[in-house]
């Protein structure tokens, strides 16, 4: 669907998915650090500063096109792309939480999360664009799906800077990795 809050999230979201990938990968990437509190911490405030920063753009564009009453337009390449970009995205998300209990890591939980919320978007696409093909007065629930998501992952952002700002403050005399 072109012009569609959701297709937008979600394009957002796979961005989010990479980069917080990376930061696991680089919360890793040290053999001292593997055990490192503060490189947890500080992944996990990085993790939280770009979630709040997409949340905002996600919610801006599904404002934005609930404010000019934009109508989706149904695309069936894209129902293809989204069936199997959620599937991957929640076997992502699973395997994730899995070694992220297995390793102790809120790092790499949270990057889980992010690819369940992924895997969300992929699937409310296909939800919102047979609404508004069966029923198109309810043209709206393409955004509405769109500010809903963004305000889940503002939420979940902020929550990690409450929590690991100040644990990332004391551990940081505590561990120092090159």
């Amino acid at each position: 669907m072109r012009h569609s809050a959701s297709a937008f999230g979600f394009a957002f979201d796979a961005l989010l998915d990479v980069l917080s990938s990376i930061i696991v990968l680089w919360r890793y990437s040290n053999a001292a650090a593997v055990h490192s509190a503060h490189r947890e911490y500080i992944a996990c405030v990085i993790l939280g500063v770009l979630f709040i920063l997409s949340s905002l753009c996600i919610m801006g564009k599904a404002i934005h096109d609930l404010a000019t009453k934009l109508l989706p337009e149904v695309d069936d390449f894209l129902f293809s792309v989204s069936i199997v970009s959620g599937l991957v995205c929640i076997i992502l998300a699973v395997v994730k939480f899995m070694l992220g209990r297995v390793l102790t890591s809120k790092a790499l939980i949270t990057d889980g999360f992010n690819s369940l919320v992924g895997g969300v978007m992929g699937f409310s696409i296909l939800l919102s664009a047979e609404v508004f093909k069966h029923q198109p007065t309810v043209w709206y629930l393409d955004g509405a799906i769109g500010v809903l998501m963004g305000l889940i992952i503002l939420a979940y952002g902020m929550k990690l800077l409450l929590d690991m700002v100040p644990r990332m403050r004391q551990t940081r005399n505590y561990e120092r990795f090159e």
